[in-house]
C-alpha cells in the first residue's frame, strides 16, 4: 500500500490520470481541463513517479504515464486509511456516517441496493458456518 500522502495538485493529477487511463502530460493537463498547466502537471507526474503512484514509459518523443494502482485497489486504500483515521477501523461506523452524510440524496433504488447487498452477506456468512 502507498501510505505517502498526495497534495491538493497531486490529487487532481492522479484523478485525471486514472479518468484516461494512461496518457501524455498533454492528456493528464486536458482531462483537467487545464491544457496551460502542462508543465506543471509534467513536473508533478515525476513527483508521482518518484512517490510511487505512477509509472510510465517512452514512446517515441513523450513519456506515457499509467497508475501503479488498480482504481479499485486504490479506492480500498484510501477507505481503509480514513476508516482507520477517522472511525477506529470500525467499517460499519464509517459506512452508517456516509449514509447519514447522503441520507437526503438516497433513492429509493439506493436503499433498496443497500438491503440487497446486506441480505446476500447475510445469506452467505448463514451458508459458511
Amino acid at each position: 500500500m502507498i501510505a505517502e500522502q498526495l497534495s491538493r495538485r497531486e490529487r487532481q493529477i492522479m484523478e485525471a490520470l486514472y479518468a484516461v487511463g494512461e496518457g501524455g502530460a498533454r492528456e493528464i493537463a486536458a482531462a483537467m481541463r487545464e491544457p496551460d498547466a502542462y508543465h506543471i502537471v509534467r513536473v508533478t507526474l515525476t513527483v508521482l513517479e518518484r512517490k510511487g503512484h505512477v509509472r510510465h514509459w517512452v514512446e517515441g518523443r513523450r513519456n506515457v504515464y499509467q497508475p501503479v494502482q488498480s482504481p479499485e485497489k486504490a479506492q480500498r486504500n484510501a477507505l481503509t486509511r480514513v476508516t482507520r483515521t477517522f472511525f477506529g477501523g470500525s467499517s460499519s461506523r464509517a459506512v452508517i456516517a456516509l449514509l447519514d452524510l447522503s441520507r437526503d440524496r438516497l433513492k429509493e433504488s439506493d436503499l433498496d441496493e443497500l438491503a440487497a447487498w446486506v441480505q446476500a452477506q447475510s445469506r452467505s456468512r448463514k451458508g459458511s458456518k
